[in-house]
């Protein structure tokens, strides 16, 4: 089994969560979600991502305190001076979104 590991400041928690079925979200982001809105279990993701779910009250929040939150992408590449064509294009639509 994956641990599930929650961080709040200095507190740390484990769990190890029992199960017929653990997805990893990396690769089956949606099917982890589907399968915890259609009553299969918890999924365990950034709020961020779980959010309108949780509005639509397609999922109940547990353990709240210890959600973890996604601030956002972040783009790190040598230098500014000379950024490629194609760099400079992907950067720029980025921060359009």
């Amino acid at each position: 089994m994956a641990m599930w590991n929650f961080q709040r400041g200095e507190e740390e928690y484990r769990l190890d969560p029992p199960g017929p079925l653990l997805v990893k979200p990396v690769a089956a982001l949606a099917l982890a979600v589907d399968i915890a809105v259609r009553g299969g279990g918890i999924v365990h993701l950034f709020e961020e991502v779980l959010r309108p779910h949780l509005e639509g009250g397609g999922l109940e929040p547990v353990l709240e305190p210890w959600w973890q939150s996604f601030p956002g992408p972040f783009l790190y590449y040598p230098g500014h001076r000379h950024v490629p064509a194609p760099l400079r294009a992907f950067i720029d639509f980025v921060k359009q979104q």
